[in-house]
Parts: C-alpha cells; structure tokens; sequence
C-alpha cells in the first residue's frame, strides 16, 4: 500500500513559494500609496482627475493645470517633532557615575537614537508600520576594503540599533496569535549583473549584459539568525491594489557567500522590535494617519484643479463691440476673443459660473477642515490658518492648563504614537547592553555591567511656564526643595548625567575662585584673648 504525505513548510521562503506573499500585498501597496502621497506624488489622484474629465473638452489642459497639495507632510511631521523636538533623557536607575548609566548614554548618542525616533515617527505616520534592528557589530561597511585586499583601518564592534524598510520586513505569526512573532524574515531582492561574452556580442559590438535577481533572507528566530539566498524567476505585477507590486518565484538555494548562515545572538529574543503608528486587537499592522483620508485628499486635488480651471477660463474673457480694424494698430487689442457688433445686433450672453465657484470653495474648506480632524491636529498648530471656521489661533491663553487644554487632541495623539515608541527603544536598549556583554564575556579590557531596562523621560513639547510650576510645587511641599540640582540641570538643558555633573563641578569651582575656600561662618566665631 503506498502512502502519501504533505510537506508542510514552516517558514515563508522556499523553492516554489512567491515573493511577496500574496497575503502581504495590501500591506505593501499601502506603503507605497502612502509614501507617493507624503511626497506629494499623487499618481492615483491625478487619474481620477483624468477620469472625470477625459470624455470633455477640458481634458487637454488638465494636465497643465493638475496641483497637488502635500498637506500630509505637515500632519505626519509634527507629532513627531512634539515627541522628541524636546529630547528625552534616558535614566538606566543606577546613578549618573555607574557603569551602567555611562554605557546607556554612549548606545543613544552613538546611535543618534533621537533623530532615527523622529524618522521613525514620520516613516509610521504616512505607513503605519516601523521596524528598529539590534545588532553588534562594525558600524562601517568594510565590503570594498576585503574585496581590494586592502587593510582594514583601526574599529571595533559596537552596539548598532538601526531602523528597517518595512517594506522588506515578513513577520511569522505564533500559532493562534495574531500580534506575537514566532520568526521576523528581512528578505529583499537583489539584482547581480553578469557580462556575458557570446559570438553575436562580438559582430554587434555591444557587451551583453545579464541580469538576474536573487533574494536575501535574513530569518531571525529566539537566539538565532539564519541567512539564505535563493534565486529568483519573475512572475509579472500585482496591480489588485491600485499600485504595481512586482512578483517572483523563489527559485533554487544558492550560496549567502557568508562565513556562517547560522549566528547564534545568544539572547532568548528576537532582536528586531515593531514600532505601529497605531494597532487594533485584530492584527499586527499598524495603521497610519494617510489611509483614513486618502478619497479626501483626492477630493481636495480635484477642487483645487476646478477652481484653477475656471478662474484660468475666466482671466480671459470673450469681449463684444463695434468692428474694429484688426490691422491698424491703434485699435484696441484684447488677449482672448472679440465678437464685433453692428447697430441693431443682439447682445450675446453667457452663463456665470459664480455660484459653482462658491460651491467648491466651500467644498474644499469642508475637506480641508475634516482632514485636520482625522489627523487629530488644530489647523492654528502650524502657526497661520487656512479656513474660515479654524478654532482660533490658538494664542489667546498663557497659562500651562489652558495651553494644554487646546492641544489637547494632539497631544493625546502623540501619548499613543509615544506607548508604542517607548517600548519598542527600551527593549533594543535592553537588547544593546546584552549583547554587548555577552559578545566581550571574557575580553580582559572590557568591564561586565548589568544590563538594565533602561526609563526614558520624555516632554510633550509643549511651552511649560516655568513659575507657575514652581509655585505649585512650593505648595504642594511647603516650600521644601523638590529638586536636586543635578535633576534640575538635566530638565532645564535637556543634558545627560555626565554633563550635568561636569556643569555642576565648574559651577563649584567658579564658587571657590570668587569666595575662596574658607567657611564664612568663622567670622562669627568668638575671640578668647
């Protein structure tokens, strides 16, 4: 009796299987619909534009006179430059002279933690999706340096925590879990370009060329990274989502050219963190500010192209008077078209179009104002507004409670981008110290410390008023100091532990300079003769 039996796959990437999987489609679309739209290249918008008007003899001049408007830039920018446009302090809770604190504020300014944040930020605004990578090794590429034989300048390995295109990024879900990785596959295409030196290449004059594309698989799994590379065969574009998403078939198993395919981390973790913009219960994604709003930005880029057209239409209007001599040249030129008239001639007329003109203006103020609700932004934020009906200007209040209270739709926005940011960073932090240490166990140079979750501090970029803080908080403990002076350095200049206790030494050496080093109060002593 002959039994037969399914070959199950565990992992996305096989011979036979597709690149990008068919489920990941809508997601990838999504992020080159929303980045097109961040960059102001509203491709899809422009062919509805087209649409509509290609059976009218408007069509011809729509091109001319298509605008785009980026409004998404400013939306998706300034939650992030609310969140670290203050930057944050990172604290490791051991004291600002441990080991631990001096090597978790070297990991951020090595890393420039807090500009790849604000990156990050604005990347998951228009996508809705980030991906922060943890790993140790050299921070500069030495690929062309091996390949010439030359000698490698001086560097040592460092903890390195970089961002991803989520583009490239294929999680694995646990079985029956809908938010937790069991595997994270960075995979991406790569294009090798071979001469090829054939008789007809010789007779045409012309080096032929030949391009093949390959797919590099970076699989990361708890403890492990596995590296492959297949080849690749194309297999045409989706284009179900409006955006043209190219196909392949994974094809044989070829050599990574790596030392090793298998690196063991060491750590019981998968060393790369997804950041979403913001998440539901139902699926890992996130989802981004763009995506909500995109048919009314497209409405928005139709009225400002119907409100151009007619007011282009308009600056030019057809005039009527008695026949002129064209040729002579002190007749009265005219741009557009003149209908000359005789004595007993009917007076041509044409219909207006005032009343559309309005329409779309108060159209387009409608959009305008539901788009700033979405984004959950005041229009007056940005320092000017644009509709009638704008909620003010937001400067007539000077008081910290009342400011806040006026920002407060954004500044809510912002906590929740910030919930999921401040986990994401603390875990590669954690995740940099540990590696860290478990690659230089044993080295006799370096000293072990403990790896620590580190807290961030951080502002909501918001002007506080300084003496109204003060008075509260001389209420609140009877007048008693509620500050240390190294706390107080570190708040007011946005400094880390070791600057603020630099600042405080030069402070109590400029104390010695002018007073000198002797206790004042001895001149309250009494003299025995």
């Amino acid at each position: 009796m002959t039994e037969f039996y399914t070959v199950k796959e565990t992992k996305l990437f096989y011979p036979g299987a597709q690149y990008p999987p068919q489920t990941e489609i809508r997601r990838l679309a999504k992020y080159e619909r929303g980045r097109k739209i961040f960059e102001g290249r509203h491709a899809e918008i422009y062919d509805r534009a087209s649409a509509l008007l290609k059976d009218t003899p408007h069509a011809p001049q729509l091109k001319t006179l298509f605008i785009a408007v980026n409004i998404v830039d400013v939306l998706v920018t300034k939650p992030a430059d609310l969140l670290v446009g203050e930057k944050p302090t990172y604290n490791s809770g051991k004291g600002p002279d441990s080991t631990e604190q001096s090597r978790l504020n070297s990991i951020v300014e090595e890393n420039d933690l807090n500009q790849m944040i604000h990156e990050t930020t604005v990347g998951g605004g228009y996508r809705g999706d980030s991906f922060v990578k943890v790993r140790y090794d050299y921070r500069d590429d030495f690929t062309e340096t091996d390949q010439l034989e030359l000698d490698r300048p001086p560097s040592k390995k460092e903890p390195i925590i970089e961002t991803v295109d989520p583009s490239i990024v294929f999680p694995e879900l646990a079985r029956g879990s809908k938010k937790r990785f069991k595997a994270v596959n960075v995979a991406w295409v790569e294009w090798e370009i071979e001469q090829t030196r054939s008789i007809m290449s010789y007779i045409r004059g012309k080096v032929a060329l030949n391009e093949t594309p390959f797919l590099n698989v970076e699989r990361h799994i708890p403890g492990y990274i596995v590296y492959e590379r297949y080849k690749l065969i194309p297999n045409g574009v989706d284009t179900s989502e409006g955006v043209p998403i190219p196909l392949y078939i994974v094809g044989e198993k070829v050599e990574t050219g790596r030392e090793e395919t298998v690196t063991a981390t060491g750590t019981p973790h998968l060393n790369i963190d997804h950041i979403p913009h913001k998440t539901t219960d139902d699926h890992w994604a996130g989802i981004s500010t763009v995506e909500k709003m995109e048919s009314k930005l497209a409405a928005i880029n139709d009225r400002l192209v119907q409100i151009d057209y007619i007011l282009w239409k308009h600056s030019d209007p057809t005039a009527y008077g008695p026949d002129i001599d064209e040729g002579d040249e002190r007749s009265v030129r005219f741009g557009g078209k003149y209908i000359p008239l005789e004595k007993d001639d009917v007076v041509p007329g044409y219909m207006t179009w005032n009343s559309q003109l309005d329409g779309a203006f108060k159209e387009l103020e409608l959009l305008l104002g539901l788009i700033y609700q979405m984004a959950e932004t005041p229009q007056w934020l940005f320092g000017t507004t644009i509709t009638s009906d704008s909620g003010g200007t937001g400067t007539s209040h000077t008081d910290g409670a009342a400011i806040k209270a006026r920002f407060m739709p954004i500044l809510k926005k912002v906590e929740r981008i910030r919930t999921h940011v401040d986990r994401a960073v603390r875990n590669a932090l954690w995740k940099a110290m540990l590696l860290e240490n478990i690659a230089n166990k044993g080295v006799p140079t370096f000293e072990p410390y403990d790896e620590v979750y580190p807290t961030i501090g951080w502002r909501d970029g918001i002007p506080r008023n300084e003496k109204e803080a003060a008075e509260v908080a001389s209420i609140r403990t009877g007048a008693k100091p509620t500050w240390s002076v190294t706390d107080a350095i570190k708040d007011l200049d946005g400094v880390t532990d070791a600057e603020a206790e630099e600042t405080i030494r030069r402070i109590d050496e400029d104390e010695k300079r002018v007073n000198g080093t002797v206790d004042g109060t001895i001149f309250n002593e009494e003299v025995v003769v």
